[in-house]
């Protein structure tokens, strides 16, 4: 069994339903509640790192003093070429500890379903090549990734952000959207919020609900495909 070690940045930021496609794969989750106090290890122990979102920016380390060593497990697992998948905040990270840039309430709010397109260098990743062109995922951000590393693969793209997922390495991964989150999740938002960004909360959910059959079986299969990552056998 592969053993991944898990960064949740928030209270209500768990790995979800992505997480339990890993599990059902074999892959056991070693999940830390960094905001909530618990400590990270010092170097990485397994076989790749997940990092989860939070209303954050990936250098907050004032508010979030965990992230500095998140990042700098991220790091590691670079430079071993160990599997990373970066969620949101944890894409940004992935962006960031590889060279790339990251600006707060930047560009468009993205929130709710959201169509996602996916780029020609997708078309042989080991794990969005042969995805349905056009798919949607959950999002919600504010932050957004402005410039990619260096020599990083972009793979998908929205109409609001661009950089929607994108590949460091061979084996790593960040994602702007929320692969794990379903209309449970979009649902569960606080209302007032929604509003104030001049949003229908019941519209959003009702969206999310549409999409999420679709959307489901394209995200379980791109866990399905991680999983065989950390086994070490590619994405097939």
């Amino acid at each position: 069994m592969t053993r991944l070690l898990v960064v949740q940045n928030g209270p209500d930021g768990g790995p979800g339903r992505f997480g339990d496609w890993l599990t059902a794969e074999g892959t056991a989750l070693d999940v830390v509640r960094a905001h909530a106090g618990a400590p990270l290890p010092r170097r990485l122990a397994h076989d790749g790192v997940m990092v989860l979102g939070g209303g954050y920016l990936p250098d907050d380390d004032v508010r979030a003093p965990w992230l500095a060593p998140t990042r700098a497990l991220v790091a590691e697992a670079l430079e071993r070429d160990a599997p990373v998948f970066g969620i949101c905040l944890g894409g940004q990270l992935l962006a960031r500890v590889a060279g790339g840039t990251v600006r707060g309430e930047h560009g468009a709010p993205e929130f709710g379903s959201t169509p996602l397109t996916l780029r020609p260098e997708a078309g042989d990743d080991p794990l969005l090549s042969g995805l349905p062109r056009r798919v949607t995922a959950v999002e919600h951000h504010v932050d957004a990734v402005t410039a990619l590393p260096p020599d990083a693969a972009w793979l998908m793209e929205s109409e609001r952000c661009p950089y929607q997922a994108f590949r460091v390495g061979d084996r790593a991964w960040g994602v702007q959207f929320h692969p794990e989150a379903d209309a449970a999740r979009v649902r569960s938002w606080n209302p007032e919020r929604i509003r104030a960004r001049g949003l229908d909360p019941v519209a959003l959910a009702r969206r999310a609900e549409r999409d999420e059959p679709a959307a489901r079986a394209v995200w379980h299969e791109v866990a399905r495909r991680f999983a065989a990552v950390l086994r070490g056998r590619g994405g097939g």
